[in-house]
């Protein structure tokens, strides 16, 4: 299996499997000189872990993360500090439950990569669905971290927040969103009086064993003007490659994305004044923060869709590996909305992709 990595300057592989003895990363490109502990990651990692309430998978995974390599201290260092060399970063399985799969070893799960996998390979891991597992995004939360240390390196004062603002049909109201409130409940909702009607909603699911999608919203703030390159090397592209390679999502939009084709040319305009030290101030962003690939210096706003958990208890038609038709049910634990999850995951790739484009910016233009 080739491209298991992403980014050019700032640049990310990652390996292992769900049912595995260990997943991880290597990191290359991260500059010099950049003070990183365990603890810098290990934040955002506690973030995205799952068995942290009733409404994400139970399967009990510390998530601890080792640092392999990459970095450096002696008596005369107050800081650990990052050397330029490849960052490499361990987080070992605990918690894994093979014999859950051993019912469906010789069945494709709907709405799973089993059968896309075993066509393309001749071979697949059927425990937990192997590297399609989204257990791999923890190495991605560990990735964003660094990715985080490098923006605050070079820039300083960027801040990079995701939120969950739908989950099935349940939306919030943006007349009350509240960033501090992301953190203060299980779905990382910025609407506080959205929870009680979620938690109804995700516990019907649940106890029906179905499942329901989810659309998360990501804000990059602090973000100068001119990251990223015309044709080729847009920057909201290569945010929606990135947001796209994410398990179970099957949209991604920049700014007010579908919703621009609604509008008319006055209303999608984002109209400029001068601001007090000379530069433009825009009356609206509907862009998201990018414009012909290039960023605006405007908070850079993207939106990706997760679709319903394919891991469902309903029986549900399917094929063996023979071609038998049979049905399936899948046990084990899982996610009733992976998206709630997706949130850091959002978070992690968005900032990979910034700290890159920083890099390679400050390469071209000095």
């Amino acid at each position: 299996m080739s491209f298991n990595s992403f980014g050019h300057l700032f640049r990310v592989t990652t390996f292992g499997e769900s049912h595995g003895p260990a997943i991880g990363c290597v990191i290359d490109g991260c500059p010099p000189g950049i003070a990183l502990t365990e603890a810098d990651i290990q934040g955002d990692l506690d973030r995205r872990r799952p068995g942290q309430s009733r409404f994400t998978s139970q399967r009990r995974e510390p998530d601890q993360v080792k640092i392999l390599s990459g970095v450096f201290q002696d008596e005369r260092m107050k800081k650990q500090l990052t050397t330029g060399t490849p960052i490499a970063l361990l987080i070992e399985n605990v918690d894994q439950r093979s014999k859950d799969y051993g019912e469906i070893r010789d069945k494709f799960r709907p709405g799973h990569a089993d059968y896309t996998y075993l066509a393309k390979y001749g071979i697949r891991d059927y425990r937990g669905g192997g590297r399609s597992s989204a257990r791999e995004t923890a190495t991605r939360v560990a990735a964003g971290a660094v990715a985080r240390k490098v923006l605050d390196h070079v820039l300083a004062q960027v801040s990079v927040r995701g939120a969950l603002v739908q989950m099935g049909t349940q939306t919030i109201d943006r007349k009350n969103w509240n960033w501090d409130q992301v953190s203060e409940n299980p779905f990382f909702s910025p609407d506080a009086k959205s929870v009680p009607a979620w938690e109804a909603y995700l516990d019907g699911l649940r106890k029906s064993g179905s499942s329901c999608g989810a659309i998360i919203e990501l804000v990059a703030e602090g973000i100068p003007a001119g990251l990223g390159a015309p044709i080729y090397g847009k920057l909201d592209s290569d945010i929606a490659s990135a947001l796209m390679s994410i398990n179970a999502v099957k949209g991604v939009e920049i700014g007010d994305g579908m919703a621009a084709a609604s509008l008319t040319g006055e209303g999608n305009a984002d109209e400029m004044r001068r601001g007090n030290d000379g530069k433009p101030v825009f009356l609206s962003n509907h862009a998201g923060g990018i414009l012909g690939g290039i960023s605006s210096g405007q908070p850079i706003v993207a939106r990706f869709a997760v679709k319903p958990t394919s891991s469902i208890l309903s029986p549900r038609k399917t094929i063996d590996i023979d071609g038998n038709e049979t049905e399936i049910v899948t046990k084990g634990r899982h996610d009733p909305c992976v998206g709630i999850r997706a949130v850091p995951v959002g978070e992690a790739m968005l900032a990979c992709v910034l700290a890159d484009h920083v890099l390679r910016h400050r390469a071209q233009m000095g």
